[in-house]
């Protein structure tokens, strides 16, 4: 199975990693949170493998426009409805090849991910 990376396009994360997985030569494919829906149970599976709190994205603008009220009492329950409603309120990027999941983009992170598959 080939490396997919989720994210947003114009986010500046996003394009570093292209940019910076296009120089390795690292085969991707793109999901954009923008144009498609994360399915609900991939959400799941993330929340459920490195809990809400690393794919709930609290510093970016989507998040801190929020309603007082819905940025209090967050459990996986009321992250996953975020997430859900807000898509760009998932961490980006996050990679994955159906078997093994990385979130987030630092070099040597990435690289050692890449080496494991």
């Amino acid at each position: 199975m080939s490396l997919i990376m989720y994210g947003i396009n114009n986010c500046d994360t996003i394009k570093k990693a292209k940019k910076y997985m296009e120089a390795q030569e690292v085969a991707f494919e793109f999901y954009d949170y923008k144009t498609n829906d994360v399915p609900v149970e991939l959400l799941k599976q993330w929340i459920a493998q490195f809990g809400w709190e690393e794919i709930l994205n609290k510093r970016g603008t989507t998040f801190r426009k929020l309603e007082k009220e819905d940025k209090e009492n967050i459990d996986a329950q009321k992250a996953l409805a975020l997430l859900t409603e807000h898509s760009s309120m998932i961490k980006r990027p996050i990679f994955s090849n159906g078997e093994k999941t990385l979130v987030g983009f630092q070099y040597s992170a990435f690289n050692a991910f890449v080496e494991s598959l």
